[in-house]
């Protein structure tokens, strides 16, 4: 029986683990042959002994699936690059992007340091940015040959970067960036046939497991509702031809909940149709926000 990604070539970054192994493996089990990144560091982003990238491929070809490992820095010019001229040149073609790969190094603001922040926003947002830029321009230059692809990016948010998360800082501002990268790669790459949309998924993975260590349940004997396998199925349609239409759109995504965030919108509004003084501007705030909606509270807090 063919799968809804029969024939597609699908690139994951991250996928030696959780989250981004999930999604390799489902995306094989529905017959993409999948280009699976991983540069196999640690949890901080250090240095690993050996990637997995090269285990999950085995997986997936034990099932009689198609694989190929790429362990370069995709966060870097030439990783990136690199990244998608792998699929290219094993599948001869690229169908779908899935940004996945991040590290966390956690501290509150006042101790976090400059090379953690920009650690983090390099890998998690820099490493959406490159991959993202050079596969567009792969099929920008289909469209412009006369193919016009139907080509999918599925972004990995965060809810710490929808509401914030105390201990986050780089973490939430970097997850938050995503979501803004999402809109407007969006609206821009429409015209070259790509459809880019974002999840903020919760699942238990190397990122996870100590902060939901105190608060996640045991797994029920039918269904583990934290493990990252229930957030891969939402990825493959989105991932798939099936999604046509959908775009520009974040997701939250956990156990067997699908939601879909509305993100910022215009709430009660005033105008005066002339200048505020300082104090007539903090009576009319005060009295927008009693009729605003409350937000969500930041994780932690």
């Amino acid at each position: 029986m063919s799968g809804i990604c029969e024939g597609r070539v699908v690139v994951v970054t991250g996928a030696g683990r959780g989250l981004g192994r999930a999604h390799a493996l489902a995306f094989a089990a529905e017959g993409a042959r999948v280009v699976v990144n991983d540069l196999g560091v640690g949890l901080d982003g250090s240095p690993g002994a050996d990637s997995p990238a090269a285990q999950v491929v085995a997986e997936i070809r034990a099932t009689g699936g198609e694989a190929i490992a790429h362990g370069g820095d995709i966060a870097t010019t030439d990783g990136a690059r690199s990244l998608i001229a792998t699929a290219l040149e094993a599948y001869g073609r690229l169908d779908t992007l899935v940004n996945n790969a991040g590290f966390l190094r956690d501290r509150m603001l006042v101790n976090l340091d400059e090379d953690d922040w920009d650690a983090v926003l390099r890998v998690h947002l820099t490493g959406h940015f490159l991959p993202l830029r050079h596969a567009a321009a792969h099929w920008r230059a289909e469209t412009k040959a006369g193919r016009t692809p139907q080509a999918r990016v599925v972004n990995t948010s965060s809810g710490a970067g929808l509401s914030g998360s105390v201990g986050q800082g780089n973490y939430s501002a970097a997850k938050a960036g995503i979501v803004g990268l999402t809109l407007v790669a969006a609206a821009e790459f429409a015209r070259y046939g790509v459809q880019v949309n974002a999840i903020a998924p919760a699942a238990r993975t190397r990122m996870t497991e100590r902060a939901f260590a105190e608060t996640m349940a045991a797994p029920d004997a039918g269904f583990d509702a934290m493990a990252p396998e229930n957030v891969s199925p939402l990825v493959i349609w989105l991932g798939s031809a099936a999604s046509a239409g959908v775009t520009g759109r974040v997701f939250e995504a956990e156990g067997g909940r699908i939601t879909v965030m509305e993100g910022w919108r215009p709430g009660p509004s005033a105008d005066k149709g002339a200048r505020w003084t300082p104090a007539e501007a903090g009576e009319t705030a005060r009295r927008l926000l009693v009729e605003a909606e409350v937000p969500r509270p930041v994780y932690g807090a």
